[in-house]
């Protein structure tokens, strides 16, 4: 099923993302991959879903090679 982290975008565009197991609880935040997983941690979670939100949304149509 699809997840909307719209609200997580809007919040941290252009961060580094740790999310809990249910893909929607952030647990750590930060400029590089490393400080957002070592946040996590701090928290007590060992293995976040890492993704980095993009400093803005575009409509991409087609594909690429």
């Amino acid at each position: 099923m699809a997840v909307d982290w719209s609200k997580i975008w809007e919040k941290y565009k252009g961060m580094w993302v740790a999310l809990a197991e249910d893909e929607t609880t952030v647990v750590g935040v930060g400029q590089t991959a490393r400080e957002a997983s070592d946040q996590a941690e701090q928290g007590g979670h060992v293995n976040p879903i890492l993704t980095r939100m993009p400093e803005r949304l575009v409509t991409y149509v087609g594909f690429g090679l």
